[in-house]
């Protein structure tokens, strides 16, 4: 009798879940044709955007945010949210930065103890994971909501950052070959950030469409207490895509460090913000249970295009605040009008 009831399920939403990916695939052909509708526009407005130089400049930019942002559209398929990340990413830096070679700071926490370039990033993505999976086990354990959660963990993890650091900036002096690369090199002609982007992209669409963890992630975002009644393991899953996300939050901060050629408490600061609007611009709801890795991306580039443009048009940071969360407000009424319709 069991086995039939869930045959017949089965039969049932097994078109709903055909439905979903489609209107996710219609979802995703609409960003990517607004997408490149603002490259026309701003190519038309400005010359100097439509250019190689420039394209990979946005890439290189776009690849630490969009690190993020990929991880993020897991935890918010699954009806979370992470603010912490940004300041993850500051912490990652900072510790990483602090035991590579010839790193140097007047914060009594960076000392002569140095580490080979592979164990210094090593400890760096341990202490990203550590700060997700703890994220993880409060939201789970206690019941508290994520936004309220994580915005604990960002408070108190920013206090980490200024404590290790005491205010100070970690520097090279100079920076090791090996890390440099990490964040300044390349690899035939693309960035290397770029090369890690892909990857992350890649592994983490692979995993919410072809395994079935992603489609347990989907489940518990669509119905909790249905995919704990299905025999899913919701409060694993739910920590595993938070320490998932630290760990890349982790990476970004290593590939920012390197980039900047130093760490110091500023660093990753507002990400979280960005992360969110791509992922929200790409068409995950913020409510759970639906989006895509591949809408993010297209999301995250949607806002690199228009932070790079209002650079080339000489706007100060405040006015590109003011212009990114604007676009963040839009996308969640947009959101929001598109779950309002899909239940009527």
């Amino acid at each position: 009798m069991t086995s039939t009831a869930q045959m017949d399920r089965q039969v049932v939403e097994a078109p709903k879940r055909g439905l979903a990916r489609l209107n996710i695939q219609v979802e995703n052909i609409a960003s990517g044709v607004v997408l490149v509708g603002l490259v026309i526009a701003l190519s038309l407005v400005s010359p100097a955007f439509l250019s190689f130089s420039n394209f990979l400049d946005i890439a290189r930019v776009v690849a630490i945010t969009g690190i993020i942002a990929a991880g993020m559209t897991l935890v918010i398929i699954t009806g979370g949210i992470d603010l912490s990340v940004g300041s993850t990413v500051g912490l990652v830096g900072a510790v990483t930065a602090s035991l590579v070679a010839n790193s140097a700071s007047n914060s009594e926490f960076v000392t002569a103890f140095k580490l080979p370039v592979p164990l210094a990033v090593l400890v760096g993505l341990a202490v990203g994971s550590l700060i997700g999976f703890v994220n993880g086990l409060i939201i789970t354990k206690t019941k508290i909501e994520p936004f309220m959660a994580t915005l604990g963990s960002m408070i108190f993890v920013k206090g980490l950052l200024y404590l290790f650091t005491g205010g100070y900036p970690v520097n090279f002096q100079p920076m090791p070959d090996d890390f440099a690369f990490i964040g300044q090199g390349a690899l035939l002609g693309i960035p290397t950030p770029v090369w890690l982007f892909a990857v992350v992209v890649v592994a983490l669409w692979w995993i919410s469409r072809r395994t079935t963890v992603g489609r347990a992630i989907y489940a518990i975002g669509g119905n909790p207490e249905a995919a704990r009644l299905s025999g899913l393991k919701v409060e694993r899953t739910k920590i595993m895509v938070y320490t998932l996300l630290g760990f890349l939050a982790g990476l970004a901060g290593i590939i920012l460090t390197s980039r900047l050629a130093s760490a110091t408490t500023v660093n990753g600061t507002g990400f979280e913000l960005i992360a969110i609007s791509g992922v929200v611009i790409g068409g995950t709801s913020l409510v759970g249970g639906r989006g895509s890795v591949v809408g993010s991306l297209i999301g995250v580039f949607t806002v690199g295009v228009i932070q790079n443009a209002l650079n080339l048009f000489g706007a100060s940071t405040q006015v590109q605040y003011v212009v990114t969360g604007l676009v963040l407000l839009l996308a969640i009424s947009l959101d929001g009008i598109a779950r309002r319709r899909r239940r009527t």
